[in-house]
This record gives structure tokens, C-alpha cells and sequence, in this order.
């Protein structure tokens, strides 16, 4: 087992999303993460943008990264991901420390990340899709719904069989609160969607 955790960003009572990237911060992260989890180094500590709403935003994320990279250096953190950045974004911290993977909004209908996956799928680096079944507003579409309908199976799981067949270095974190959900999400690695209904899904964002 991978564990994954994610710095840069707390929620108040509000609800909202602030900022958490100051690096004592980082550093008071790495540690309240490595005592409650029982370990004596993280096996990967994602540094997350906090942007507009979950969109990414333009900056310099070098302190930061430095910040990580050093926990890593003294044996804290074995792996260095980002979330929620931009191409930019990763071009910067890849001068500090290799980048093992990137976890952004992406799934069937966002797509703004597809140049992205592909760069990324050629340098060997995993593909985390966040909201990949459309988070807070989940996916619908007739034609989503056409095609689940076809196969006998149902339309989430046509969404996470098209976001696992679209490269192979996507690995897939849909949340769940159950058993069910959790095989339903499960079968779905077994489910192959032919080359017509890829054309048909793969319409879906630009229409």
C-alpha cells in the first residue's frame, strides 16, 4: 500500500479553502501527518495550489517545493507529487526535485488537462484525476447514459473505464461511502469501451 497525502491548504469552519503554504506550515504538516499515520516517512506528500475555486492559478510554487524537497532530503517524505497546478507550475519544481505525479480536476467532460496527461504519460509521471465522476455536481449526459445503457452497466462506470482506458499512467481515486460503490467502481477496471463508444464519449466535452 501507497499512501498519499496532500499539503497547502486548510478548511475553517467556513467551509472554504485557504491558504497553508507558509513553510513552517509544510514542515508542521509533514510531521502531524507522519504521527497520525505511524510512520516514520510519508510515501508521498502532494503540495496542493490553492487557486480559483478548484481551478488552478498562475504563481511561483519554488519555496514551497524546496520547503518539501529538503523534509524529503532528511528522510521525512520519500515522494514529491503537485495538485492543482498548471504545465508552468511543474516545469518549476521539476529544477528543484523529480515530481512523481499530478493530481488535477479532470475527468469526461473537463478535459482542459489533455495535452498535460499526455506530456506527463511520456515522462513516466502518474495522473491523479480529482472529481473524477464530476465531484460536487457528478457527471450526466444523454449520451453517457446511451452508452452505460448499451453495455449493461451504468454510467459512473462508463466514466471511470474512459478515464482508465485514456493513458495509462491515470490512476483512478473515486470516493465512495460504501461497500457497493466501492465494487461497482471496482468492476468498472473490467469494462472496455469499443473504439464507437469512445468516439460517442469523447464528444461529450465539445458539445
Amino acid at each position: 500500500m501507497v499512501i498519499a497525502t496532500k499539503l497547502g491548504a486548510r478548511r475553517p469552519p467556513d467551509k472554504s479553502w485557504q491558504r497553508a503554504n507558509l513553510p513552517e506550515e509544510l514542515t508542521a504538516g509533514v510531521h502531524d501527518n507522519l504521527r497520525n499515520l505511524g510512520v516514520d516517512a510519508l510515501d508521498i506528500v502532494n503540495y496542493r495550489v490553492v487557486g480559483d475555486g478548484h481551478g488552478t492559478q498562475e504563481g511561483s510554487v519554488s519555496e514551497q517545493v524546496m520547503v518539501l524537497a529538503d523534509l524529503k532530503r532528511k528522510g521525512l517524505i520519500r515522494h514529491i507529487g503537485l495538485s492543482n497546478v498548471t504545465a508552468t507550475q511543474i516545469a518549476e519544481a521539476q529544477k528543484i526535485t523529480d515530481i512523481v505525479c499530478v493530481q488535477n480536476l479532470y475527468n469526461l467532460v473537463n478535459r482542459q488537462d489533455d495535452l498535460l496527461i499526455d506530456d506527463l504519460a511520456r515522462q513516466n509521471i502518474a495522473y491523479v484525476p480529482f472529481f473524477p465522476l464530476g465531484g460536487f455536481t457528478p457527471l450526466q449526459s444523454s449520451t453517457l447514459s446511451d452508452v452505460a445503457e448499451r453495455l449493461g452497466t451504468t454510467p459512473m462506470q462508463v466514466a471511470l473505464a474512459w478515464l482508465h482506458q485514456r493513458s495509462p499512467n491515470i490512476l483512478l481515486i473515486p470516493g465512495t461511502s460504501s461497500l457497493t460503490h466501492l465494487r461497482e467502481n471496482l468492476a468498472s477496471l473490467n469494462l472496455t469501451l469499443s473504439p464507437e463508444a469512445l468516439v460517442a464519449l469523447n464528444s461529450i466535452a465539445t458539445s
